[in-house]
């Protein structure tokens, strides 16, 4: 029993450090690139190290946790932002998609095994945090904005430049520190995890 509760402890305080990871990057503030609707933030950075550090369920936890917070009204969204207001603009479809993103980046991240290679990460990071998070975001930006599916879609290129450079930031400092800390690769902490559990 003991055991357990140990094991739940070290996981909600792991969640909870990339919860407030997540918020911290967003303390720089945002940029708006030509004017768009939606915002350039590093917040994505930080779902995407929760994605292949934590894995799938953790990363979504942390993240759930912290779009509660801002929906709670804490100004944790980049440039200071909180309350629901936040998920009715047209940058809501992005931060509700970085629940499926980190869940995705982190479930691609446990299926490249014990020793996942820094282009695997980066390719988590492609299709959960990008990928998965457009899929979302574009929608609900065409809708609040007003404008076509097409117009969005194109907007968004703006953001892809700089998600491409985070992605490969978080696929290299995830890589390190896997290589220096192995428990923070997704499939080996599973299996110590259950290890213990067993005992």
């Amino acid at each position: 029993m003991k055991k357990q509760r140990g094991i739940a402890t070290q996981t909600l305080a792991r969640v909870a450090v990339f919860a407030a990871l997540i918020a911290v990057l967003g303390v720089p503030g945002t940029l708006n690139v030509f004017g768009a609707a939606v915002p350039i933030t590093l917040q994505t950075m930080g779902v995407m190290l929760a994605g292949v550090i934590l894995g799938s369920w953790r990363a979504a936890l942390a993240v759930l946790v912290l779009l509660v917070l801002i929906a709670a009204g804490l100004p944790l969204a980049a440039g200071g932002r909180g309350g629901l207001g936040v998920f009715t603009g047209p940058s809501a479809g992005f931060l509700i998609g970085w629940l499926p993103g980190a869940a995705v980046t982190g479930w691609l991240t446990e299926r490249a095994g014990r020793d996942p290679s820094t282009l695997q990460l980066f390719v988590a990071c492609l299709v959960g945090c990008i990928g998965v998070i457009y899929l979302f975001g574009i929608p609900v930006w065409s809708l609040v904005s007003g404008i076509s599916l097409g117009a969005a879609a194109l907007s968004t290129l703006v953001f892809l430049p700089g998600d491409l450079i985070k992605a490969g930031l978080t696929a290299v400092v995830a890589r390190g520190t896997q290589r220096a800390y192995p428990d923070a690769v997704p499939a080996v902490h599973r299996e110590r995890v259950r290890s213990d559990r067993g005992r």
